[in-house]
């Protein structure tokens, strides 16, 4: 390395090693807060779950049952795949917020009435005839020929990295006798896979919170420990009011509430840069549950392009994912098939389905299936919602990438880790960051 960081593959290479070729482009997986595999073997200590946190370790040394450990748990990752990674190089960054004249709407707005000096002043809906047409010779500066200086307004967001740690030991004993008899052979590398998968699912359930547990109604003080959630970066002030009108506190932009802030901002105005696109309906009471419609669908994407952005991916859940093939086949539509491929630039995604009439895209917009997707509604039949995401401007910021560390009894330092056995970690430092607020969707409140 020559010490400059210019890509997430510079970023892997300086910290997994230029030639560690197997580490690959991915983020590692795995993690999970248990206790250390101590008393697997030796249940007379009479040290139980009580002092360890484990009480089956016993499971992974027995002579009957075969080596290998089947999981019966669905661990894979969506979201963490899809969003694309980008070096940490900055704690901030600017954004424009409004034109220099004509709104911070999608649209450029104009009045029948006015000044000539209107968009001087940086007026949001200026005189149709004032907005740079200029007269022969015109004066600099000269309010009379509506010439003079004037800017847009930019505002600053910041973030802080998130932390993201999973540590586990297992003893020497457990070690050297599960490669023995009829053990499962190599503990820590069943360990690491096992654990690896769970970092990694953790950090997929954090891209996808529900904005619920966000509330100051809630005892989850040490929310913002996590990654920031999609469903908090792709809402609005709209979305939170109506969603505090019986969900969650009384005030949602309260000062104790973390529900209304974002990356050092607040979500303050009805017009705010920060208000994603967001289809509720008309609130979150139990009446106002939408059937999903292919209108609704539809709006969504137009009103995402008017607005400038352009959806690469949609996020959302198998249900809806169903619900959406089942119109498509009332209707007897037929899609294109899209194969992605997923990389740290994200949205490459996974095959779609190819049976009937079920579709893998919508209008050439990817629909990637996220199990822990979900359903935000005041009715109790609901499907998951969707999330239409921009990631050019929506990314996780990676300071530090995936990294698993191990000390102890195998590595000649018992007195490291305080035990006689191992113990170890995995690590990922990063956060994520949104550029473009408006470009990002969401569809909620279904049924």
């Amino acid at each position: 390395m020559t010490g400059y960081i210019n890509t997430i593959a510079d970023l892997e290479a300086q910290t997994y090693g230029v030639g560690n070729f197997g580490a690959g482009n991915s983020l590692l997986k795995q993690a999970g807060l248990v206790g250390g595999i101590h008393t697997g073997h030796d249940t007379s200590l009479g040290l139980g779950s009580a002092t360890t946190g484990i009480s089956d370790v016993t499971a992974l040394y027995n002579v009957v049952y075969g080596q290998k450990v089947w999981s019966m748990l669905n661990r894979e990752c969506n979201a963490l795949s899809m969003i694309s990674k980008r070096p940490y190089t900055s704690s901030g960054w600017r954004v424009l917020k409004s034109r220099p004249a004509g709104g911070s709407g999608n649209l450029f707005d104009v009045a029948r009435s006015g000044t000539l000096n209107d968009a001087l002043l940086g007026d949001d809906a200026p005189r149709a005839d004032a907005i740079g047409g200029v007269p022969e010779n015109a004066g600099l500066s000269t309010a009379a020929d509506g010439l003079g200086p004037i800017a847009p307004t930019y505002a600053q967001l910041f973030t802080s990295p998130k932390v993201i740690a999973h540590q586990f030991d297992f003893s020497e004993l457990a070690m050297e006798l599960a490669q023995i008899d009829d053990g499962i052979g190599d503990i820590r590398a069943q360990m690491r896979e096992d654990m690896g998968k769970h970092h990694s699912e953790v950090q997929n359930k954090m891209l996808v919170m529900p904005l619920e547990n966000y509330g100051e109604t809630v005892a989850m003080p040490h929310i913002e420990r996590n990654y920031t959630s999609l469903m908090k970066v792709v809402t609005s002030r709209a979305e939170l009011l109506a969603l505090d009108g019986g969900v969650l506190a009384t005030d949602a932009l309260s000062t104790t509430n973390n529900l209304g802030k974002i990356y050092g901002s607040e979500r303050a105005t009805a017009a705010s840069f920060l208000d994603a696109e967001v289809d509720f309906g008309a609130d979150y009471t139990a009446g106002s549950v939408r059937a999903l419609t292919l209108t609704l669908l539809n709006s969504m994407i137009r009103n995402l392009r008017l607005s400038g952005g352009s959806p690469k991916v949609i996020l959302t859940g198998y249900d809806t994912i169903q619900s959406i093939a089942d119109l498509l086949q009332s209707q007897e539509r037929f899609m294109d098939r899209k194969e992605i491929v997923p990389t740290v630039n994200g949205v490459r995604g996974v095959k779609g389905q190819e049976v009937g009439f079920r579709v893998s895209t919508y209008y050439d917009i990817p629909l990637i299936p996220v199990k822990d997707m979900p359903a935000t509604s005041g009715a109790s039949t609901t499907i998951t919602d969707m999330l239409f995401l921009d990631t050019d401007h929506l990314w996780l910021s990676v300071m530090k990438p995936t990294q698993y560390f191990e000390d102890g009894i195998s590595n000649g330092n018992p007195f490291g880790v305080g035990t006689l056995g191992n113990r170890a970690l995995y690590r990922t430092i990063g956060e994520i960051g949104c550029s473009f607020f408006k470009g990002q969707g969401k569809i909620t409140n279904l049924q």
